[in-house]
């Protein structure tokens, strides 16, 4: 069992940045890959970014060049750095660690509000 813990939630202004962080309680190299979704209300939860343990990364469209996912296995924490934000980013973010061939596992984190104010 892995505990993740997200952090830098808050709220901006339109065109400001925040940097989310996810601590894991353990190794997070063991899992194929550390991910962050978001969840506004009424919607569903989506993918926001991945990153595998091979370093390779995928980003949702709507957030591709203005988001940015990092991790540091010694620290056993990934990043999302979120510049340029906008209104339409307002959600609550969640850290995910997951495995399988198809990442059918994982596990989530509490979730961390992030609201981007006009």
């Amino acid at each position: 069992q892995v505990q993740l813990v997200e952090s830098g939630g808050g709220l901006v202004q339109a065109g400001g940045s925040l940097r989310l962080s996810c601590a894991a309680s353990g190794s997070i190299v063991r899992f194929n890959a550390m991910g962050w979704y978001r969840q506004a209300p009424g919607k569903q939860r989506e993918l926001v970014a991945r990153i595998t343990s091979s370093g390779s990364t995928n980003y949702a469209d709507s957030v591709k060049g203005r988001f940015t996912i990092s991790r540091d296995n010694a620290k056993n924490t990934v990043y999302l750095q979120m510049n340029s934000l906008k209104p339409e980013d307002t959600a609550v973010y969640y850290c995910n660690a997951a495995w399988g061939a198809l990442y059918q596992y994982s596990y989530w984190g509490q979730g961390t509000q992030v609201t981007v104010s006009s």
